[in-house]
């Protein structure tokens, strides 16, 4: 293909091959059972637009499933030019930048809470972005000196997290999904944001900045989940701290501290250390 259309590649340029995998609640025992469940994968799949289908694997999951894998040709074709992607708002700031800028702009730490809300017990993306160990060769957000982190762990209630928020005076709540059966995540943070709207309903005071982040997620879906920022995967704790530091600070005291940051990056560096390690058990 030529221009701005495209069609996928499988064996040679432009042949239109994909591969596709789902699972369907058929049984896959006898070779009778076996024999209906590939027609019933090869099925679905044509009628997906995959045509030849041919099911290049399929296994029993238990009694009663069959997972398969179905390889073959389709006919659609995509226009790059009609492809939207959304584009970062904020500039990435290195440490010493985003130190200064909070500093300059709100003249004292920003506080920051983060949790894993509902049932979701998985951790590991909310202590990526907080812990001083980081991910993807960034240091977390414990590492930043201008930034207090209260980091709550896992399976934290919704009233527990609006709770801890008020009492800690956060500037932002960050939260981490990554349970999505059955739409949890995005269940889970239409209740956060409805609790943190009553809590400031009630008493008069500020919504801090909401920002939910996981692998399934859409970031266009910030406005229909009533939060500020949605993350999505492959995200870095350098991103995150970089938004905080854009969303909660003036503008113009922005300008002034990256135009100061060059001399504030040597002189900030020994001290960023030094506090990243002072902080660094919070999550534990």
């Amino acid at each position: 293909m030529s221009g701005n259309i495209v069609r996928p590649y499988g064996d040679t340029t432009g042949d239109g091959r994909v591969q596709v995998s789902f699972t369907l609640p058929v049984p896959f025992g006898s070779p009778a059972e076996r024999a209906r469940a590939e027609g019933a994968a090869a099925q679905l799949a044509a009628k997906m637009g995959v045509e030849p289908a041919m099911v290049v694997h399929a296994k029993g999951m238990g009694p009663d499933y069959t997972f398969f894998i179905v390889y073959g040709r389709v006919s659609h074709l995509v226009d790059l030019s009609a492809v939207t992607v959304a584009e970062r708002e904020f500039p990435l700031l290195s440490p010493a930048e985003v130190n200064l800028r909070i500093r300059s702009g709100l003249g004292r730490k920003l506080v920051v809470v983060g949790a894993c809300i509902g049932t979701d017990a998985h951790t590991v993306g909310i202590d990526a972005i907080l812990n001083v160990k980081g991910h993807a060769g960034e240091k977390g957000l414990e590492y930043y000196r201008e930034i207090r982190v209260v980091n709550l762990g896992s399976q934290v209630a919704v009233p527990d997290l609006v709770a801890t928020a008020r009492a800690e005076g956060a500037d932002a709540v960050l939260v981490s999904q990554v349970v999505t059966q059955r739409d949890a995540h995005i269940s889970n943070a239409r209740e956060m944001s409805m609790a943190f709207d009553a809590a400031a309903g009630e008493s008069g005071g500020h919504r801090p900045l909401l920002v939910v982040g996981g692998p399934r997620f859409d970031p266009g879906m910030a406005a229909e989940l009533g939060v500020d920022k949605i993350f999505g995967k492959g995200t870095t704790p350098g991103e995150v701290a970089s938004y905080l530091a854009y969303a909660l600070t003036p503008d113009d005291d922005g300008a002034k501290a990256d135009a100061g940051a060059a001399a504030d990056a040597d002189a900030g560096a020994g001290a960023d250390a030094d506090a990243g390690a002072g902080v660094a058990g919070v999550a534990a």
